[in-house]
């Protein structure tokens, strides 16, 4: 067995971990990312914004793929509604 297989099979289980308290917290976290996304863009006063909508949907679709949300069909088969990156819209 080589390195990277020791590797990931000791990883394994914390992928298996990370995984179930995304799905269990993802919409808390998702949250957590809206509300530092809207500080940040008020600091910055919305010279930023582009970036950070850009960002903020980059971080909700990692936090989706690691939840396993990512199909167009969850466990239980139910259809889900396209994702759209909510954060504050850009400035005009």
């Amino acid at each position: 067995m080589g390195l990277m297989d020791n590797m990931k099979a000791k990883l394994g289980p914390a992928k298996d971990k990370v995984s179930d308290l995304a799905r269990q917290h993802g919409d808390k976290v998702q949250h957590g990312i809206d509300k530092a996304a809207k500080a940040v863009d008020d600091r910055t006063k919305h010279k930023y914004s582009d970036k950070i909508h850009a960002g903020t949907g980059k971080a909700k679709e990692a936090m989706d793929r690691l939840a396993h949300k990512t199909g167009p069909e969850t466990a239980a088969g139910d259809a889900m509604p396209p994702t759209r990156p909510e954060g504050p819209p850009p400035a005009s």
